[in-house]
């Protein structure tokens, strides 16, 4: 039997010494239960293998894979209009918000924002409680978002967003075929606040540094879908770097894209890994890929639900400036 790394009420975590399978390994660590207890874990979201969701009971392990067990099952994923909530324990929520639905109110609009219906969400469990937002994402872009649950955890995941957020991944549909289809991109960024326009500049004196990487994964029809991923979080800055190399995103028609087979902005939050503010966990958060994305490269037009790992059970991620791209 592994002796536990970690162990309290809410989990416990098992180094693997030797290569067997997730069940058998469990049945030693807890000689009290039986397959069925085991197979009812596994069922219910509780077992995670490095800080993944495993649900199979013949899962292979390896030497120096980490088993973890949540005692405390996950509540499943509960939908509002425009946002799911894909995870939330006493100091987090993530969601995957809709395209079309605001992070935070403006002085139009109040209401129906992910930021207002987080505020009801955790008022249902009491009266006092509060929601605090972590970093956004512009009204047309779909995906992955993080909240606290108190103005400590904001502040804390703010502050180490470089730090602790392993992965900021983004999905973009852009208009053309890329010359380099793998690259970087790196310029300042800054704002003008007649135009409120975000401009791309070679300068450093023109602004903040900002870092994109790119890969692509499918082309068709005049279009490609790249894999992007951020190294710095500034505003807008996938979609002006986009811009910034002739490829503006579809449907982007602020920053020069003059159609939209989507009929939305082709930028989606796809992927987002962390390390938990206050148990330090591993979570990793990974949607699929838009339904009108996949189609426009002959895929399924149908949206399949967000995967969690981490938490164990799910992977997030937060940003040095909570800023909106």
């Amino acid at each position: 039997m592994a002796n536990p790394k970690y162990d309290n009420k809410e989990n416990s975590r098992f180094p693997v010494r030797e290569a067997t399978e997730l069940a058998t390994f469990l049945l030693a660590q807890f000689p009290a239960k039986n397959r069925n207890n085991i197979k009812s874990l596994l069922r219910n979201k509780q077992v995670f293998v490095g800080g993944k969701i495993v649900f199979q009971y013949n899962h292979p392990l390896q030497p120096g894979d980490e088993v973890t067990v949540r005692w405390n099952r996950l509540p499943d994923a509960q939908q509002y209009p425009g946002i799911q909530i894909v995870f939330e324990d006493e100091h987090l929520i993530v969601i995957e918000k809709a395209d079309g639905v605001l992070s935070i109110a403006t002085e139009k609009e109040k209401r129906n924002t992910a930021y207002s219906i987080l505020s009801e969400h955790v008022k249902k469990q009491h009266a006092d409680n509060k929601i605090f937002i972590i970093h956004r994402l512009d009204r047309e872009t779909s995906g992955l978002m993080m909240f606290a649950k108190s103005e400590e955890i904001q502040k804390k995941v703010q502050e180490s967003w470089q730090s602790t957020t392993k992965e900021r991944v983004y999905l973009a549909v852009i208009q053309g075929q890329l010359a380099q289809p793998d690259g970087v991109i790196s310029s300042y960024l800054v704002e003008s606040p007649k135009s409120m326009m975000v401009y791309s500049s070679q300068n450093p004196k023109n602004g903040q540094k900002a870092v994109t990487y790119y890969e692509t994964l499918k082309t068709s029809k005049g279009f490609s879908l790249l894999k992007v991923r951020l190294e710095t979080g500034r505003k807008n800055q996938v979609r002006v770097h986009m811009q910034s190399i002739g490829h503006p995103l579809v449907g982007d028609k602020k920053y020069g894209s003059e159609i939209n087979p989507l009929r939305r902005l082709g930028l989606h939050a796809w992927i987002l890994a962390f390390q938990h503010p206050v148990t330090g966990e591993a979570l990793h958060f990974e949607t699929s890929i838009p339904g009108k994305f996949a189609a426009l490269f002959g895929g399924k037009k149908t949206d399949g639900q967000t995967k969690s790992a981490g938490r164990p059970g799910a992977s997030r991620s937060a940003a040095n400036r909570r800023s909106s791209h």
